[in-house]
């Protein structure tokens, strides 16, 4: 009997566990989706492409990401740059932001837009996605 007890409290505090990790997750996706929603416009490739030239494109991954490959007329500023030289970029141009995926960009549009900045578009689902024409570096 008191081995079925402690198993079962054993199992009562594992799916706590669970369930705390299930809550943070959504919690977490929710607060990223309610950013993103709030701070820029999300793109597909399509929009991307066609307002790109008009825009500062700026790839937020590390630069050795970069170099293997990334969107055509790109800049690079990964993140932890991007706080410390937003200055660079101009408010009265619409900012095209893209990583990987669109973790960066999410937390890149935030502090972007508490900064001044109000044109911010967001490549849906990164460069992963990308199919238009890219540049990689010869070294």
């Amino acid at each position: 009997m008191i081995v079925v007890l402690g198993v079962s409290s054993g199992l009562m505090i594992l799916n706590a566990v669970i369930l705390i990790i299930l809550l943070v997750w959504i919690f977490s996706w929710a607060f990223q989706t309610y950013r993103r929603k709030h701070y820029a416009t999300v793109l597909s490739q399509e929009d991307f492409k066609k307002g790109m030239r008009k825009a500062q494109v700026i790839d937020l991954r590390q630069e050795n990401d970069f170099k293997r490959g990334h969107i055509l007329g790109a800049r690079n500023l990964p993140y932890p740059y991007l706080r410390q030289q937003y200055g660079e970029l101009r408010k009265d141009l619409p900012v095209y932001l893209y990583d990987e995926g669109m973790t960066l960009s999410t937390q890149a549009v935030a502090f972007l837009g508490k900064h001044g900045y109000s044109h911010l578009y967001i490549l849906k689902d990164g460069y992963r996605a990308w199919d238009g024409k890219t540049k990689k570096s010869k070294y």
